[in-house]
């Protein structure tokens, strides 16, 4: 298995108390709680901390897009990865992901990872995202489109990353006379492209499509929810297309908290995680994540099944048992994932060990307990310790 480490770069000393005042932390909640000199405390710690977890042997780094939300402060994770791109010596480095369909032009976008894919010498990861749907208003784009503008700017960068230039493009949304780009990237013919996504079918029916066979990525969700999408994807590429989905192409990420002991573990990272999914995460209404046009009425019931429980009040106990978080001891930690292993059959692993308000001498002593004690037995697992996957009966039939 490959292990990656998953920031979002919150803004840790946000004032907790905005959830009283505030009806999220999305979007409606005043700039004027970003200190810049906290800050840039803030940046600088976290690309130490992603920089330690290169060194300390992760297979990986990952960064996002967010706008507007004290959340995560990667409104252009692009940035993020090019200040990564001479520090990072081994793993790869992934934009998990970019909204390129938010994008008036995304052959800007196209230009720039293939700079970062050149610089790093072709340990680049590509993650095409439409982007949640406070995006959408964020950047006062219309979600009724969202579906086929990501699809379409897929087809222009995928075309500008391999195909020889110049050459016109002519779509619905973007029109180019000149696609000519320099320079091309270093892996051919384009960086991975992966494929985070909420869950909706639309997504997965295209990730999972013969031309692409994208990696699927599922997290901040209970295991049985995982399970049931990353199985949705197997299934759709079985029953639709004709192909076996391989464990490579699955990928699964989750925050994760370890200590000496489990009630240490638990007790240490309650304040953090309880703020990430009480204060940072809820949106305010199904306007703000599910705007109307986003997704098919099917896709959009349910995913709000799915993201309900995720709403506020919630505690880390709660979090353990659904399988959201993997938090304990070493052994602990390695029990749950390597279960979770087992169940889900995940060659992707991605783990947040920072989140909420969690401060620098609790991460880094995160990083390297989970380096010392839980990656090594992560890195050896592979295919032959997954249980396997059999289609549904009535799918079967």
């Amino acid at each position: 298995m490959k292990v990656m480490v998953f920031y979002l770069m919150p803004y840790a000393y946000l004032d907790q108390g905005v959830k009283d005042k505030y009806r999220s932390a999305w979007i409606v909640l005043p700039n004027t709680y970003f200190d810049p000199v906290k800050g840039h405390a803030l940046y600088n710690r976290y690309l130490d901390e992603l920089e330690l977890c290169d060194e300390l042997g992760f297979d990986g780094v990952c960064v996002n897009e967010h706008h507007q939300t004290a959340y995560g402060m990667m409104p252009s994770p692009v940035v993020t990865a090019s200040a990564l791109a001479r520090s990072i010596k081994k793993g790869r480095i992934a934009i998990l992901g970019n909204a390129f369909c938010l994008r008036e032009n995304p052959l800007t976008l196209a230009e720039e990872h293939a700079m970062i894919d050149v610089i790093t010498g072709g340990r680049l990861i590509s993650g095409f995202v439409r982007g949640v749907g406070s995006e959408y208003f964020s950047l006062g784009q219309n979600p009724v489109y969202s579906l086929e503008r990501h699809q379409e700017a897929h087809d222009l960068v995928v075309r500008a990353w391999t195909e020889p230039g110049p050459f016109a493009f002519e779509g619905k949304h973007y029109h180019f006379e000149y696609v000519n780009l320099w320079p091309r990237p270093f892996q051919q013919p384009h960086p991975p492209i992966w494929c985070p996504s909420m869950g909706s079918l639309e997504t997965i029916e295209w990730a999972a499509h013969p031309d692409r066979k994208y990696v699927y990525l599922q997290n901040f969700s209970p295991r049985v929810a995982v399970g049931k999408y990353l199985n949705l994807y197997r299934e759709i590429a079985q029953q639709r297309y004709g192909y076996e989905a391989t464990s490579d192409r699955i990928g699964y990420g989750a925050p994760v908290y370890l200590a000496t002991t489990d009630q240490q573990a638990i007790d240490e990272a309650r304040p953090h995680i309880e703020s990430l999914f009480n204060v940072f995460l809820p949106k305010f209404s199904e306007m703000m994540f599910y705007p109307p046009g986003y997704m098919s009425p099917e896709s959009l019931l349910n995913v709000m099944k799915l993201k309900k429980a995720n709403a506020g009040g919630v505690k880390i106990e709660a979090l353990i048992e659904r399988g959201i978080i993997f938090c304990g001891s070493p052994a602990t930690v390695r029990a749950q994932i390597t279960e979770a292993h087992a169940d889900l059959g995940f060659q992707e692993f991605l783990c947040m060990l920072q989140f909420g308000t969690m401060p620098a001498e609790l991460s880094v002593k995160n990083i390297r307990l989970f380096a010392d004690e839980v990656l090594p037995a992560l890195q050896a697992l592979n295919v032959s310790d997954y249980r396997g996957f059999e289609l549904p009966k009535q799918a079967a039939e």
